[in-house]
């Protein structure tokens, strides 16, 4: 069995990975619904990007359920501080998902232009609010979140939903919603043809563009604007401890000490931005695969940035620093821990066996002799 610290830290790992694989896989869903009423100029065409999406949209959603066990499980303290400081906005976040099944199944129930096309914005309000309230979150938790705890470990939280929408988490949330629907551009270039790969591709161009301007104003807030977090003491990491035992100062341009102390991390964003700039490429010279490859490579490492900028902490605290969560001390206990990682080192491979295999068997590409073909299958 592994010691303490040691899955501490795999657990961080694990975390990250579940939250990039979310990013990743349901990423492009949310992009293609923000681009449904947009780019679908037509019903036969909307359908076309429904179903491009349709037969792996709800496994791409265990991304996301299995992200949040994981937090729940593996860093309860996290869990209960996040759904009290950020209550309002992950209800708005839950209704909006609401629309995406009930979207999906009965959008093309009825003929009635007027009923598809609610349906089209209403999954597009799926497809956008989700991203945005996740980016404007982590812009929140990379400038801290008002909680502290007492001596008695009761949480409170001093803040309020409109306090969120400060500019850096605002502009985190522009960032989140261009690049996934960036994302969700690429993929309806492998996915479609015709007049939607054309306007995909000026979509992919816009949103990669916002996206690395976005990306490239966050760093430079990052390192001149918003203070970071610094331990300066607490107990051994590899044991069990509250979070008010250690001591956390707020200092200027402290998101950068992981970078400075570890140069070759700075190819993390580095990476970022040139697979931003490729997939722009790609996409101008047609090569949709390599596009959407590249759009996934942007996607991961902007969150990997963001993970690696604010190692070990997992929730900051403005309002009071020594009660923020950290990787050392939001985990639950030891054995919990050990006996979670096997479950995990079991079951996230079956998962991505049968992902990999789902779209091996729904690959190609969707049109419009397809929905004609499959009139009340499809969606």
């Amino acid at each position: 069995m592994f010691d303490y610290l040691t899955l501490k830290i795999i657990w961080w790992c694990f975390v990250g990975i579940l939250l990039i694989g979310f990013a990743l896989m349901d990423g492009f869903d949310f992009g293609v619904g923000m681009l449904l009423p947009i780019i679908g100029k037509t019903d036969i065409e909307r359908r076309i990007m429904l179903n491009s999406v349709g037969p792996t949209w709800e496994g791409n959603q265990t991304w996301f359920i299995t992200a949040g066990g994981a937090l729940f499980a593996a860093w309860p303290l996290a869990y209960a501080a996040a759904f009290s400081g950020f209550y309002i906005a992950l209800m708005l976040l839950l209704f909006a998902l609401f629309f995406r099944p009930v979207g999906f199944d009965y959008r093309s129930k009825l003929a009635d232009p007027r009923w598809r096309s609610t349906w089209d914005w209403l999954l597009f309000v799926g497809g956008f609010v989700p991203p945005l309230i996740f980016g404007i979150a982590f812009g929140n938790l990379l400038q801290g979140v008002p909680f502290r705890y007492d001596g008695d470990m009761r949480l409170t939280y001093e803040g309020g939903f409109f306090d969120l929408l400060n500019p850096f988490g605002l502009l985190s949330g522009i960032l989140s919603v261009a690049m996934l629907c960036m994302h969700g551009a690429a993929f309806l270039l492998c996915k479609t043809d015709a007049a939607i790969v054309a306007r995909a591709r000026t979509a992919l161009k816009m949103s990669a563009t916002i996206s690395i301007v976005c990306f490239m104003v966050g760093g430079w807030m990052i390192a001149t604007q918003v203070q970071g977090y610094h331990i300066t003491s607490m107990p051994d990491p590899n044991t069990a401890f509250m979070p008010i035992a250690k001591t956390v100062e707020r200092v200027n341009g402290a998101w950068l000490s992981n970078f400075q102390q570890y140069p070759a991390l700075y190819l993390i964003p580095a990476s970022a931005i040139a697979a931003v700039l490729l997939s722009i490429v790609f996409t101008h010279r047609l090569h949709s695969t390599l596009a959407f490859i590249a759009t996934g490579t942007s996607v991961a490492a902007i969150i990997l940035t963001a993970g690696v900028a604010m190692f070990p902490f997992v929730m900051p605290s403005s309002l009071q620093p020594n009660s923020s969560l950290t990787a050392w001390d939001v985990v639950a206990s030891h054995k919990s821990l050990g006996i979670m990682f096997w479950v995990v080192v079991f079951f996230l491979p079956i998962i991505m066996m049968y992902t990999a295999w789902i779209y091996r068997v729904m690959r190609g590409k969707v049109d419009a002799q397809h929905i004609a073909g499959h009139q009340h299958s499809a969606y």
